[in-house]
Protein backbone atom coordinates (compact mmCIF):
# COMPACT_ATOMS: atom_id res chain seq x y z
CA UNK A 1 0.00 0.00 0.00
CA UNK A 2 3.15 2.11 0.48
CA UNK A 3 4.34 1.95 -3.20
CA UNK A 4 0.90 3.73 -4.79
CA UNK A 5 0.82 6.91 -2.26
CA UNK A 6 4.43 6.79 -3.18
CA UNK A 7 3.96 7.49 -6.65
CA UNK A 8 1.10 9.58 -6.15
CA UNK A 9 3.54 11.73 -4.38
CA UNK A 10 5.75 11.74 -6.61
CA UNK A 11 3.45 12.26 -8.95
CA UNK A 12 2.08 15.49 -7.44
CA UNK A 13 5.82 16.52 -7.28
CA UNK A 14 6.34 16.90 -11.12
CA UNK A 15 3.05 18.22 -11.38
CA UNK A 16 4.24 21.18 -9.02
CA UNK A 17 7.05 21.80 -10.64
CA UNK A 18 5.35 21.52 -14.32
CA UNK A 19 3.26 24.32 -13.14
CA UNK A 20 5.98 26.73 -11.76
CA UNK A 21 8.10 26.04 -15.13
CA UNK A 22 5.24 27.14 -16.84
CA UNK A 23 4.67 30.43 -14.40
CA UNK A 24 8.45 30.82 -15.39
CA UNK A 25 8.15 30.29 -18.92
CA UNK A 26 4.92 32.84 -19.00
CA UNK A 27 6.98 35.50 -17.19
CA UNK A 28 10.18 35.11 -19.11
CA UNK A 29 7.78 35.29 -22.08
CA UNK A 30 5.87 38.46 -20.89
CA UNK A 31 9.77 39.77 -20.07
CA UNK A 32 10.66 39.53 -23.51
CA UNK A 33 8.15 40.30 -25.24
CA UNK A 34 7.94 43.88 -23.39
CA UNK A 35 11.72 44.45 -23.75
CA UNK A 36 11.64 42.89 -27.73
CA UNK A 37 10.36 45.77 -29.68
CA UNK A 38 13.20 47.88 -27.80
CA UNK A 39 16.00 45.70 -28.15
CA UNK A 40 15.43 45.00 -31.74
CA UNK A 41 14.71 48.93 -32.64
CA UNK A 42 18.37 48.99 -30.98
CA UNK A 43 19.89 46.46 -33.26
CA UNK A 44 17.96 47.80 -36.44
CA UNK A 45 19.28 51.32 -35.33
CA UNK A 46 23.08 50.08 -34.89
CA UNK A 47 23.02 48.08 -38.23
CA UNK A 48 21.61 50.97 -39.88
CA UNK A 49 24.34 53.45 -38.37
CA UNK A 50 27.02 50.71 -39.08
CA UNK A 51 26.05 50.83 -42.78
CA UNK A 52 25.34 54.23 -43.30
CA UNK A 53 28.91 54.56 -41.12
CA UNK A 54 30.24 52.43 -44.49
CA UNK A 55 32.58 53.99 -47.44
CA UNK A 56 32.54 52.63 -50.59
CA UNK A 57 35.39 50.40 -50.10
CA UNK A 58 33.29 48.53 -47.13
CA UNK A 59 30.57 47.91 -49.58
CA UNK A 60 32.97 46.53 -51.93
CA UNK A 61 34.05 43.98 -49.66
CA UNK A 62 30.69 43.18 -47.98
CA UNK A 63 30.38 42.68 -51.28
CA UNK A 64 32.68 39.96 -52.20
CA UNK A 65 31.67 38.40 -48.68
CA UNK A 66 28.52 38.27 -49.56
CA UNK A 67 28.65 36.43 -53.04
CA UNK A 68 31.15 34.30 -51.62
CA UNK A 69 28.76 33.16 -48.85
CA UNK A 70 26.49 32.38 -51.16
CA UNK A 71 28.62 30.56 -53.56
CA UNK A 72 29.68 28.07 -50.67
CA UNK A 73 26.00 27.85 -50.18
CA UNK A 74 25.46 26.83 -53.89
CA UNK A 75 28.43 24.34 -53.68
CA UNK A 76 28.63 23.37 -49.90
CA UNK A 77 28.70 19.36 -50.85
CA UNK A 78 32.57 20.05 -52.51
CA UNK A 79 34.30 21.55 -48.97
CA UNK A 80 34.94 20.12 -45.64
CA UNK A 81 33.51 22.56 -43.35
CA UNK A 82 31.05 25.00 -45.35
CA UNK A 83 29.31 26.01 -42.15
CA UNK A 84 32.85 26.92 -40.71
CA UNK A 85 33.85 29.00 -43.92
CA UNK A 86 30.07 30.78 -43.76
CA UNK A 87 31.01 31.31 -39.72
CA UNK A 88 34.24 33.22 -40.74
CA UNK A 89 32.78 35.46 -43.54
CA UNK A 90 29.66 36.31 -40.99
CA UNK A 91 32.72 37.00 -38.53
CA UNK A 92 34.94 39.60 -40.65
CA UNK A 93 31.33 41.33 -41.66
CA UNK A 94 30.91 41.52 -38.34
CA UNK A 95 34.24 42.92 -37.37
CA UNK A 96 34.21 45.35 -40.35
CA UNK A 97 30.59 46.86 -39.43
CA UNK A 98 31.46 47.04 -35.80
CA UNK A 99 34.86 49.59 -36.65
CA UNK A 100 32.66 51.82 -39.06
CA UNK A 101 30.43 52.47 -36.25
CA UNK A 102 32.70 52.46 -33.40
CA UNK A 103 34.54 55.54 -36.22
CA UNK A 104 31.35 57.11 -36.55
CA UNK A 105 30.52 57.38 -32.94
CA UNK A 106 33.75 58.90 -32.19
CA UNK A 107 33.49 61.28 -35.14
CA UNK A 108 29.60 62.40 -33.12
CA UNK A 109 31.69 62.82 -30.22
CA UNK A 110 33.75 65.55 -31.25
CA UNK A 111 36.99 63.16 -31.81
CA UNK A 112 37.91 64.28 -35.28
CA UNK A 113 41.19 63.88 -34.85
CA UNK A 114 43.87 60.93 -35.32
CA UNK A 115 42.66 58.27 -33.04
CA UNK A 116 43.08 54.32 -32.18
CA UNK A 117 39.78 53.47 -33.84
CA UNK A 118 40.83 56.23 -37.00
CA UNK A 119 44.10 54.06 -37.51
CA UNK A 120 42.40 50.40 -37.50
CA UNK A 121 39.49 51.72 -39.45
CA UNK A 122 41.64 53.13 -41.88
CA UNK A 123 44.37 50.41 -42.45
CA UNK A 124 42.41 46.55 -42.13
CA UNK A 125 41.85 46.83 -45.32
CA UNK A 126 45.42 45.17 -45.51
CA UNK A 127 44.54 42.45 -42.96
CA UNK A 128 40.87 41.84 -44.65
CA UNK A 129 43.39 41.11 -48.26
CA UNK A 130 45.23 38.77 -46.67
CA UNK A 131 42.34 36.81 -44.91
CA UNK A 132 40.52 36.38 -48.52
CA UNK A 133 44.01 34.96 -50.02
CA UNK A 134 44.32 32.48 -47.21
CA UNK A 135 40.22 31.54 -47.72
CA UNK A 136 40.91 30.94 -51.22
CA UNK A 137 43.16 27.94 -50.49
CA UNK A 138 39.99 26.37 -49.00
CA UNK A 139 37.83 27.72 -51.72
CA UNK A 140 39.37 27.02 -54.71
CA UNK A 141 38.05 23.62 -55.28
CA UNK A 142 34.88 24.96 -54.97
CA UNK A 143 33.05 24.64 -58.10
CA UNK A 144 35.73 22.47 -60.14
CA UNK A 145 36.95 19.44 -58.47
CA UNK A 146 40.02 19.25 -60.47
CA UNK A 147 42.91 21.48 -61.92
CA UNK A 148 42.73 23.35 -64.95
CA UNK A 149 46.94 24.19 -65.17
CA UNK A 150 46.99 22.10 -68.92
CA UNK A 151 45.11 25.38 -70.80
CA UNK A 152 47.56 27.71 -69.05
CA UNK A 153 50.61 25.81 -70.28
CA UNK A 154 49.17 24.91 -73.46
CA UNK A 155 48.84 28.69 -73.51
CA UNK A 156 52.36 29.97 -72.46
CA UNK A 157 53.64 27.63 -74.93
CA UNK A 158 51.36 28.76 -78.02
CA UNK A 159 52.44 32.04 -76.93
CA UNK A 160 56.23 31.55 -76.21
CA UNK A 161 57.39 28.14 -77.56
CA UNK A 162 58.60 27.21 -74.18
CA UNK A 163 57.14 26.62 -71.11
CA UNK A 164 58.66 29.84 -69.60
CA UNK A 165 59.20 28.42 -65.55
CA UNK A 166 61.53 25.91 -66.96
CA UNK A 167 63.14 27.90 -70.03
CA UNK A 168 64.19 30.71 -67.30
CA UNK A 169 66.07 28.21 -64.97
CA UNK A 170 68.74 28.56 -67.47
CA UNK A 171 69.55 31.96 -66.69
CA UNK A 172 69.33 31.61 -62.59
CA UNK A 173 72.15 32.73 -60.85
CA UNK A 174 72.55 33.69 -56.98
CA UNK A 175 72.59 37.50 -57.86
CA UNK A 176 69.51 37.35 -60.21
CA UNK A 177 67.54 35.06 -57.59
CA UNK A 178 67.87 38.20 -55.37
CA UNK A 179 66.99 40.32 -57.63
CA UNK A 180 63.90 38.74 -58.66
CA UNK A 181 63.21 37.83 -54.70
CA UNK A 182 63.55 41.30 -54.49
CA UNK A 183 61.12 42.05 -57.40
CA UNK A 184 58.59 39.93 -55.98
CA UNK A 185 59.01 41.01 -52.33
CA UNK A 186 58.47 44.53 -53.63
CA UNK A 187 54.52 43.74 -54.38
CA UNK A 188 54.10 44.01 -50.24
CA UNK A 189 55.25 47.60 -50.27
CA UNK A 190 53.43 49.25 -53.21
CA UNK A 191 49.62 50.17 -51.80
CA UNK A 192 51.36 50.11 -48.21
CA UNK A 193 53.27 52.95 -49.26
CA UNK A 194 50.85 54.47 -51.84
CA UNK A 195 48.33 54.44 -48.51
CA UNK A 196 50.99 55.77 -45.98
CA UNK A 197 51.67 59.00 -48.77
CA UNK A 198 48.00 59.35 -48.91
CA UNK A 199 47.52 59.19 -45.06
CA UNK A 200 50.15 61.05 -44.18
CA UNK A 201 48.11 64.42 -46.12
CA UNK A 202 44.84 63.11 -44.91
CA UNK A 203 43.61 62.89 -48.12
CA UNK A 204 40.95 60.68 -46.95
CA UNK A 205 38.90 60.69 -50.61
CA UNK A 206 42.56 59.44 -52.43
CA UNK A 207 43.44 57.57 -49.70
CA UNK A 208 39.94 55.14 -49.79
CA UNK A 209 39.65 55.40 -53.78
CA UNK A 210 43.20 53.29 -53.67
CA UNK A 211 41.70 51.19 -51.43
CA UNK A 212 38.60 50.64 -53.29
CA UNK A 213 40.43 49.45 -56.32
CA UNK A 214 42.29 47.02 -54.88
CA UNK A 215 39.36 45.80 -53.47
CA UNK A 216 37.35 45.44 -56.79
CA UNK A 217 40.82 43.96 -58.39
CA UNK A 218 40.91 41.02 -55.92
CA UNK A 219 37.18 40.12 -55.51
CA UNK A 220 37.54 39.87 -59.12
CA UNK A 221 40.46 37.77 -59.30
CA UNK A 222 38.90 35.83 -56.26
CA UNK A 223 35.61 34.71 -57.53
CA UNK A 224 37.88 33.61 -61.30
CA UNK A 225 39.80 31.78 -59.06
CA UNK A 226 36.75 29.52 -57.22
CA UNK A 227 35.76 29.25 -60.55
CA UNK A 228 38.70 28.07 -62.44
CA UNK A 229 40.94 26.57 -59.95
CA UNK A 230 45.16 26.88 -61.37
CA UNK A 231 47.69 25.71 -58.72
CA UNK A 232 50.67 27.04 -60.35
CA UNK A 233 54.20 26.06 -61.82
CA UNK A 234 55.15 25.47 -57.98
CA UNK A 235 53.26 22.96 -57.98
CA UNK A 236 52.61 21.08 -61.79
CA UNK A 237 56.43 21.31 -62.39
CA UNK A 238 57.79 20.35 -59.17
CA UNK A 239 60.59 17.32 -59.36
CA UNK A 240 61.29 19.60 -63.33
CA UNK A 241 63.99 21.93 -62.33
CA UNK A 242 67.65 21.17 -61.77
CA UNK A 243 67.44 22.72 -57.97
CA UNK A 244 66.22 25.29 -55.62
CA UNK A 245 66.56 29.55 -56.48
CA UNK A 246 69.86 30.52 -54.02
CA UNK A 247 70.15 33.80 -53.08
CA UNK A 248 70.22 35.78 -50.20
CA UNK A 249 68.49 37.55 -47.72
CA UNK A 250 65.29 38.43 -49.72
CA UNK A 251 65.72 34.90 -51.31
CA UNK A 252 65.44 33.61 -47.29
CA UNK A 253 62.53 35.67 -46.02
CA UNK A 254 60.70 35.20 -49.27
CA UNK A 255 61.02 31.06 -48.72
CA UNK A 256 59.80 32.27 -45.76
CA UNK A 257 56.74 33.69 -46.63
CA UNK A 258 55.90 30.81 -49.17
CA UNK A 259 56.56 28.14 -46.15
CA UNK A 260 53.98 29.51 -43.70
CA UNK A 261 51.71 31.12 -46.07
CA UNK A 262 52.18 29.57 -49.32
CA UNK A 263 48.34 28.81 -50.80
CA UNK A 264 47.75 25.79 -52.90
CA UNK A 265 45.92 27.54 -56.09
CA UNK A 266 44.57 30.50 -56.73
CA UNK A 267 47.05 31.13 -59.21
CA UNK A 268 44.97 32.64 -61.74
CA UNK A 269 44.89 35.45 -62.17
CA UNK A 270 47.88 36.32 -60.14
CA UNK A 271 46.55 38.36 -57.01
CA UNK A 272 50.44 39.86 -56.83
CA UNK A 273 50.04 41.43 -60.05
CA UNK A 274 46.43 42.64 -59.53
CA UNK A 275 46.72 44.34 -56.73
CA UNK A 276 50.46 45.81 -57.77
CA UNK A 277 48.46 47.05 -60.81
CA UNK A 278 45.58 48.40 -58.89
CA UNK A 279 48.43 50.50 -56.54
CA UNK A 280 50.62 51.54 -60.11
CA UNK A 281 46.73 52.92 -61.58
CA UNK A 282 46.05 54.96 -58.09
CA UNK A 283 49.60 55.93 -57.66
CA UNK A 284 48.90 57.42 -61.59
CA UNK A 285 45.95 58.88 -60.32
CA UNK A 286 46.83 60.17 -57.39
CA UNK A 287 50.52 60.44 -57.02
CA UNK A 288 52.00 60.86 -60.19
CA UNK A 289 55.49 60.68 -59.50
CA UNK A 290 54.93 58.03 -57.26
CA UNK A 291 53.45 56.08 -60.62
CA UNK A 292 56.88 56.33 -62.23
CA UNK A 293 59.00 55.53 -59.36
CA UNK A 294 56.52 52.43 -59.18
CA UNK A 295 56.36 51.38 -62.76
CA UNK A 296 59.90 49.79 -63.39
CA UNK A 297 59.18 47.62 -60.04
CA UNK A 298 55.89 46.50 -61.29
CA UNK A 299 57.54 45.65 -64.40
CA UNK A 300 59.94 43.82 -62.93
CA UNK A 301 57.62 42.24 -60.72
CA UNK A 302 55.71 40.52 -63.43
CA UNK A 303 58.29 39.28 -64.48
CA UNK A 304 59.50 38.01 -60.99
CA UNK A 305 56.37 36.04 -60.97
CA UNK A 306 56.98 33.46 -64.06
CA UNK A 307 60.97 33.73 -62.79
CA UNK A 308 60.03 32.15 -59.17
CA UNK A 309 58.24 30.19 -60.17
CA UNK A 310 54.89 30.96 -58.94
CA UNK A 311 52.90 32.02 -61.77
CA UNK A 312 52.14 31.29 -65.45
CA UNK A 313 52.78 33.99 -68.36
CA UNK A 314 48.75 33.84 -68.62
CA UNK A 315 48.38 34.38 -64.87
CA UNK A 316 50.02 37.90 -65.38
CA UNK A 317 48.08 38.93 -67.78
CA UNK A 318 45.06 38.24 -66.22
CA UNK A 319 46.26 39.70 -63.08
CA UNK A 320 46.73 43.24 -65.14
CA UNK A 321 43.50 42.66 -66.59
CA UNK A 322 41.99 42.25 -63.16
CA UNK A 323 43.87 45.29 -61.60
CA UNK A 324 43.04 47.33 -64.21
CA UNK A 325 39.14 46.67 -64.21
CA UNK A 326 39.32 46.97 -60.26
CA UNK A 327 40.99 50.88 -61.25
CA UNK A 328 38.22 51.52 -63.93
CA UNK A 329 35.49 50.04 -62.02
CA UNK A 330 36.70 51.86 -58.59
CA UNK A 331 36.93 55.09 -60.08
CA UNK A 332 33.18 54.94 -61.66
CA UNK A 333 31.90 54.03 -58.14
CA UNK A 334 33.45 56.48 -56.48
CA UNK A 335 31.81 58.92 -58.47
CA UNK A 336 28.76 57.35 -56.99
CA UNK A 337 27.17 59.62 -53.92
CA UNK A 338 26.98 57.70 -50.88
CA UNK A 339 24.42 59.04 -47.97
CA UNK A 340 26.89 60.71 -45.56
CA UNK A 341 25.64 59.76 -41.67
CA UNK A 342 25.64 62.66 -39.13
CA UNK A 343 29.34 63.16 -37.44
CA UNK A 344 31.00 61.89 -40.32
CA UNK A 345 33.76 64.45 -40.97
CA UNK A 346 36.20 62.55 -42.92
CA UNK A 347 35.84 62.55 -46.60
CA UNK A 348 35.47 58.79 -46.94
CA UNK A 349 32.88 58.83 -49.14
CA UNK A 350 32.71 60.77 -52.47
CA UNK A 351 30.11 62.90 -53.99
CA UNK A 352 29.26 64.14 -57.41
CA UNK A 353 32.13 66.74 -58.32
CA UNK A 354 33.46 69.05 -61.54
CA UNK A 355 36.82 67.50 -62.66
CA UNK A 356 39.93 69.66 -62.39
CA UNK A 357 40.69 70.89 -66.13
CA UNK A 358 44.47 68.61 -66.02
CA UNK A 359 42.43 65.92 -65.02
CA UNK A 360 39.33 65.65 -66.89
CA UNK A 361 38.33 61.67 -65.75
CA UNK A 362 39.86 62.26 -61.62
CA UNK A 363 38.34 61.31 -58.84
CA UNK A 364 40.49 62.94 -56.32
CA UNK A 365 40.13 67.28 -55.87
CA UNK A 366 43.29 68.13 -55.04
CA UNK A 367 45.86 69.90 -57.30
CA UNK A 368 48.88 69.28 -55.45
CA UNK A 369 48.42 65.56 -56.28
CA UNK A 370 49.84 66.12 -59.14
CA UNK A 371 53.16 67.06 -57.80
Amino acid sequence: MNRPRRNEYRDREYAIAWREGLVQSAETAAIVESDGPGIRRLAVRELAGAWAACGMFERVALGYLGVSSVLILFFAENLVHPVRLIGMQVLVAVVILVLCRAKARRATDGSVGPTSWHFWRCWYPHLFFLFCFEEMGRLVHLVQPGWQDAKLIAFDHWLTGVNPSLWLERFAHPALNEFMQFAYFSYFLFLLILGAVLYRRREWESYWAAMTYSAIGYSLGYIIAMLFPVESPWFTFAGMWHGELAGGPFTAVIDFIEKCGRVHGAAFPSQHVAGATAALWGAWRHRRWLFWVFLPLVSCMCVSTVYVRNHYVADVFAGMVTGTLGYVIGCWLMERPLPVQDGRTETEVSVPRRPLVDEPTGCDRNRETKM
